[in-house]
């Protein structure tokens, strides 16, 4: 196939590249910058665009088997003020939007579209699948929106909604602010760390989007999350176990509230997400369990 991909300087874009080309696979990248070529593995064919604009790079997309679609905004990095959640919103919608009315017109017959497990909002205990409804708060509303941009592509192509939980990799994202404090001597959860958080190493992140892509029996939802989701103080004592470092030092949760205001929603949802679809369909993670992740991970990390 020739695989058109959004966010492809982003962690995940950079890794479904790598495994795309890897497979045989040819890439077209879209970037905003014309220099990103360096930033991708050496075989990927750079276009220049913005995706939610019109540009010369819909007719590439229109020429393409298949469609990853992955760009949008950091939510975590810094304060939602009023023109950071514009970003976070259109970012995804506007630039979802656009793709999905070329796919519908003509071209890729597969559409893997970015979203979030934020799609649930923060539940508690709840078990929670590609069939539990959405749920309440800034981050549910952007991934509905997000979702529902998508949606019109599948008249003609099969679409697959990647809803996404923590991704774990050394080389960037949530990782590396993670075991920050615990380098230090100083981790621990936040507050009780009694909230679940779904996690998914990079790897099977990856090779999910590949999954979506070749199996033609995945469409609709998809949660890409490992099958064990952890709480957050489950989490903190395997980061704590991995790196011999103590994990018995809560950071309040007031103080996370007060420091990045109302992106704490992103931080503090509680999760609990099962990826019931990839194991119905035969999905054989990689690293289903924490711990084993970590080693991996911060054994490469040094």
């Amino acid at each position: 196939m020739n695989v058109f991909v959004t966010g492809a300087t982003g962690l995940i874009g950079r890794g479904v590249c790598v495994a795309l080309l890897g497979a045989g696979h040819a890439v077209t990248a879209l970037s905003r910058s014309a220099g990103a070529a360096g930033r991708l593995p050496a075989g990927t064919r750079v276009v220049t665009g913005d995706p939610a604009e019109p540009g010369a790079w819909e007719a590439e997309l229109a020429g393409c088997d298949a469609c990853v679609s992955l760009a949008g905004e950091a939510i975590a990095d810094g304060r939602w003020t009023a023109p950071k959640k514009r970003r976070i919103r259109d970012s995804r919608v506007r630039a979802t939007a656009r793709i999905a009315a070329i796919v519908r017109a003509g071209g890729p017959r597969v559409l893997v579209s970015g979203s979030a497990v934020g799609y649930y909002g923060s539940r508690g205990d709840e078990l929670l699948d590609e069939g539990s409804p959405p749920g309440q708060g800034f981050l549910a509303e952007v991934c509905r929106d997000w979702e529902e941009a998508a949606a019109p592509a599948a008249a003609r192509a099969r679409v697959v909604l990647l809803r996404t939980g923590i991704v774990l990799s050394p080389a960037g994202g949530a990782l590396p602010k993670l075991v920050r404090p615990f380098r230090l001597f100083a981790g621990g959860p936040l507050g009780n760390g009694d909230f679940w958080q779904p996690w998914i190493h990079l790897a099977d992140e990856v090779g999910l989007v590949r999954f979506a892509l070749e199996d033609e029996r995945v469409a609709g939802p998809l949660v890409a999350s490992a099958p064990e989701p952890v709480r957050n103080r489950e989490l903190a004592r395997a980061i704590g176990t991995v790196l011999g470092r103590p994990s018995f030092l809560p950071a309040p949760e007031l103080a996370v509230r007060l420091a990045i205001g109302e992106a704490a929603e992103a931080v503090l949802a509680s999760q609990r997400v099962l990826p019931r679809k990839a194991l119905e369909l035969g999905y054989r993670f990689r690293f289903p369990a924490i711990e084993a992740a970590l080693r991996d991970l911060l054994g490469r990390a040094g």
